[in-house]
């Protein structure tokens, strides 16, 4: 997938995942944006863990499945950057 792509999907599953995470989070545009991409080789890298069953870095494709997947691994990293900045202050 091009950097386009990543950037559009990355955009668009950190902007829903914080959209659905409770409470308040920091940072704009950029945050989002970074937390989204993280999130989506987050989210491929466990569902090919859970489909095939090796541990392999890997992305979703830009799909409605590949968003899904994005978001829930947005999520996930939305939710470890709350633990690390919490502990952190």
């Amino acid at each position: 997938m091009n950097l386009i792509a990543w950037i559009i999907l990355g955009l668009v599953a950190g902007a829903i995942a914080k959209a659905i995470y409770p409470g308040t989070q920091g940072g704009g545009i950029l945050a989002t944006l970074v937390l989204g991409v993280v999130g989506a080789f987050i989210g491929g890298t466990l569902f090919t863990l859970l489909t095939t069953g090796t541990l392999a870095l890997a992305a979703p494709g830009f799909s409605i499945g590949g968003i899904l997947v994005a978001i829930v691994g947005a999520i996930i990293a939305i939710y470890l950057w709350s633990l690390i900045s919490r502990r952190a202050a």
